[in-house]
């Protein structure tokens, strides 16, 4: 269902976005709404599910981890379930998307190094219901949005 939101919801949204932590207030003045009805409307947000939560961001390499590792799994569909379970209790697993194509599960981890990434990948690979499995050791970022797409931002204001 998609949820129906005016150009102030957008632009809570934004705000959030941008600093998870700015005050209410700071919107509130943006708008020229109270801070109680911006708290109000984040909560709205909350509860409609289109806002799932407002959460730091670790930065993994200022922990001496190692880049993400990607690994598309190609499982045994009787099995999957039993499987999801396994690889959720991976303690470095981060997340897991049920994907279309070759592969159908794409696993993203992250490891202190690589001999951390492979022991984590034979585990993952020795796993009952993995048929197959492709690594890809992340050697760089080069581009992470956390932002709304401009095309939406337009069509709404």
């Amino acid at each position: 269902m998609i949820v129906a939101l005016d150009r102030i919801d957008f632009h809570i949204l934004k705000k959030l976005v941008d600093d998870g932590r700015i005050s209410y207030r700071a919107i509130a003045e943006e708008t020229q709404l109270t801070d109680v009805a911006i708290k109000k409307r984040v909560e709205s947000l909350k509860r409609k599910g289109v806002l799932a939560g407002i959460k730091a961001e670790i930065n993994y390499d200022a922990l001496g981890f190692e880049k993400p590792v990607f690994v598309q799994v190609r499982s045994d569909l009787s099995k999957n379930k039993d499987l999801l379970k396994r690889i959720e209790n991976f303690e470095h697993v981060m997340e897991v998307y049920q994907v279309l194509g070759e592969y159908n599960l794409l696993v993203k981890a992250v490891l202190p190094d690589m001999t951390a990434i492979k022991d984590f990948i034979e585990r993952l690979g020795s796993l009952d219901g993995v048929l197959d499995i492709k690594t890809l050791v992340v050697l760089e970022q080069l581009q992470k949005k956390n932002t709304l797409p401009a095309s939406i931002m337009q069509k709404r204001f």
